[in-house]
């Protein structure tokens, strides 16, 4: 399945950008101009990531088995039950990493650049600075060792991750979202998210399950507008020149504007 992840995302990819091309939630600009500076942005966590730790989580996992290490190696638990667990807790672990990014100063500095995007569409998905990447990459080799998660399992949740990074954040009007919100992060639940309200933007954390962000009373139902007119990003960054794929990777080290 490994081999496959990058199927995976391209074919995710695809289908939410046609999705949301053929059935928008939002009438927005020219989104083509925003896509140097976002896939920019993940080329360059990609590269990063390559140069760093090339073998990632799924590499954590592995010598982590060699090690004996880890939690749930500790318990007699079936296969089955044992990836189910590791993918739940891994959700809950980027749930905690998310609401940290808004929380402590220094990776909001990181983060802001994924919510300065002035529009929300599939590929604001891969919008993050390639630091905060590497950090969560980081995290997340810390977590699959302590939980001694298996390679199969990281690589469920990887493709999970990123799916759901994609589809949460597509420019969809998705039918039956009153009923899909209730288990998973549908694109209404995390566009709020995205609001310019702190209020707002301060909500909706999780990235698959909806579970961790109504147990730790961060879910907002609905924005205060509507989802049409509702505005996206932050107020200190609507230029066109914020949004240049240079100065995306230099804002971290620059004073946050008033």
């Amino acid at each position: 399945m490994s081999e496959m992840r990058p199927i995976i995302f391209v074919l995710v990819l695809i289908s939410c950008w046609l999705l949301q091309s053929y059935w928008p939630r939002r009438q927005q600009g020219n989104v083509n101009a925003r896509l140097i500076g976002n896939f920019g942005l993940l080329l360059s966590g990609s590269l990063l990531l390559w140069l760093v730790v090339p073998l990632g989580a799924t590499g954590a996992a592995l010598w982590a088995e060699q090690q004996h290490w880890g939690l749930l190696r500790q318990l007699p638990l079936p296969l089955w039950l044992s990836t189910v667990l590791c993918v739940v807790a891994l959700d809950a672990a980027i749930y905690w990493q998310h609401r940290a990014m808004h929380q402590w100063p220094l990776l909001w500095r990181l983060h802001r650049v994924h919510h300065s995007d002035l529009q929300l569409d599939t590929s604001s998905g891969v919008r993050f600075h390639p630091l905060e990447i590497l950090l969560s990459m980081l995290y997340k080799m810390a977590i699959v060792i302590a939980l001694g998660a298996s390679a199969e399992s990281v690589v469920i949740y990887e493709v999970v991750l990123s799916s759901f990074a994609l589809f949460n954040h597509s420019n969809w009007a998705m039918p039956a979202d009153h009923y899909l919100r209730k288990l998973i992060i549908t694109p209404d639940v995390h566009r709020v998210h995205h609001s310019v309200n702190a209020a707002e933007t301060n909500s909706n954390y999780g990235n698959f399950l909806v579970l961790w962000d109504k147990l730790f009373a961060s879910y907002v139902e609905q924005p205060q507008t509507s989802h049409q007119q509702m505005q996206i990003g932050l107020e200190q960054y609507r230029d066109s020149h914020s949004q240049k794929l240079l100065t995306l990777l230099s804002n971290p080290f620059t004073r946050l504007r008033k």
